[in-house]
């Protein structure tokens, strides 16, 4: 065996740091652009921020305090703050005459309900865990379930819901009965089944089932979060005047980013410190250019979705056209990637509505006559025809295929129209189904 020393020529690819923050900077919402530079510029000592429209926005949300010489009202002073569902409860449990051991164990029960209102332990786990017999725990369970709102603590829906049947309904036997024996086939509208296995009659049945619809299957929702308003970070606008439609970037609250030059030449007369200014400015450099690449990336895209999306822009949902990313990239000439990466994460208000940029593109399903349609409009089809369906005979799978080949001229197979249902969270023809009671 002879030992050789060679040497060979590769061709490599090598992301820098830089290149891999510009591709990070474009699939960045406006809102975490921001924090970005905001922590580049706390680690760049020369770069400084001027803000833009955020002064005025934040004067709006914060009025200066009135003068001495002006009433001031109290009420200004109170704040407004929700409490938490975990807070609500506990406040409650303060309140009840119970033993110190019974408010320890309640007072756990209570940290480990969901945020749905569904305790996430079972009745084995809580014996185990404070060493007690199963008929103890069920008692402790019983001073949970008093609590407000009226479901919290049940370990499933059928739990949750019989405790608000209790509580509402407290003499109906036959509810109690079908909600812990029977509720998936009640939801299943097998209600013929349940006539013949109780002995009762069709308009007992929908009786029960109207008073299901009462109760509250996730008891906690009050206690969510309120609407998120966002800010688009796209805005597309029809002129009337000339019929073209614009875009606008919603970054105009982004500040604006400066050199401390002063600052800079100050600290320039020390030969130390003139490679770390050099440093400093070549990413201060390198920041603005990445959010200039960055508008004039995203600006080119959406002249192109706009270009292809005017019917949808004027007509709505139904009107969308396929779309994908690669379409666009070729049109632009850049990687798919690229168009992939500064569509993510944006948020696009149009005449249409507001939606999730990405939204706007789809693959198409070819019809016989060459007119295809996009994967977003079949669904909104195949919406529209369930909520025009007849509610006592509703649509099959297999009717939704033929009436969108009959009706749009777009063939797609049944199993398609399933997947595209359950996206839409819409149930099966069987439990969309109403019954008739004589």
């Amino acid at each position: 065996m002879e030992m050789l020393m060679e040497q060979n020529h590769k061709l490599n690819i090598v992301m820098t740091t830089e290149l891999q923050q510009a591709i990070q900077l474009l699939q960045f919402s406006t809102y975490e652009l921001i924090q970005f530079i905001q922590e580049q510029a706390d680690e760049n000592p020369f770069m400084e921020l001027t803000s833009n429209d955020t002064n005025a926005e934040f004067e709006d949300k914060y009025p200066s305090y009135k003068s001495s010489n002006q009433e001031l009202d109290p009420l200004d002073f109170v704040t407004d703050t929700k409490k938490s569902l975990h807070e609500h409860l506990l406040e409650q449990i303060r309140w009840m005459d119970l033993t110190d051991d019974q408010y320890k164990i309640v007072h756990y029960l209570v940290l480990n309900i969901d945020n749905q209102g569904y305790l996430t332990l079972t009745d084995e786990e809580i014996a185990e865990y404070f060493n007690l017999n199963e008929s103890v725990v069920k008692q402790i369970k019983e001073i949970l379930y008093q609590l407000e709102p009226l479901g919290i603590g049940g370990i499933n829906l059928s739990e949750c819901l019989l405790i608000q049947a209790y509580q509402y309904y407290p003499e109906d036997d036959l509810l109690h009965t079908l909600i812990e024996e029977n509720l998936s086939s009640l939801a299943d509208k097998q209600w013929m089944n349940i006539t013949n296995q109780y002995n009762v009659t069709l308009p007992e049945i929908n009786e029960e089932f109207r008073k299901i619809q009462t109760l509250n299957p996730r008891p906690a929702s009050i206690f969510e979060e309120g609407i998120d308003y966002i800010t688009p970070d796209i805005t597309v606008k029809h002129n009337k005047i000339d019929n073209k439609y614009q875009v606008q970037l919603n970054d105009h609250y982004v500040p604006d980013i400066n050199f401390n030059r002063n600052y800079a030449d100050q600290l320039s007369q020390s030969k130390d410190m003139s490679q770390y200014i050099k440093t400093h400015f070549r990413n201060f450099e390198w920041l603005q250019r990445s959010i200039m690449q960055r508008r004039h990336t995203i600006t080119k895209i959406m002249e192109v979705v706009i270009r292809h999306q005017r019917l949808f822009l004027n007509k709505g949902v139904q009107f969308l056209k396929p779309l994908t990313l690669k379409d666009v990239a070729t049109e632009i000439d850049m990687h798919e990637s690229t168009v992939s990466r500064a569509t993510s994460n944006k948020i696009i208000e149009t005449p249409a509505g507001t939606f999730q940029l990405r939204y706007l593109f789809s693959t198409k399903l070819s019809s016989s006559t060459g007119n295809n349609q996009s994967q977003t409009t079949v669904k909104a089809l195949i919406r529209e025809l369930v909520q025009k369906e007849n509610k006592y005979k509703p649509l099959s799978d297999q009717k939704i295929v033929e009436k969108l080949k009959q009706k749009y001229d777009v063939e797609i197979s049944r199993r398609t129209v399933a997947k595209y249902r359950f996206e839409l969270q819409i149930f099966s023809s069987t439990k969309r189904k109403e019954i008739k009671v004589v």
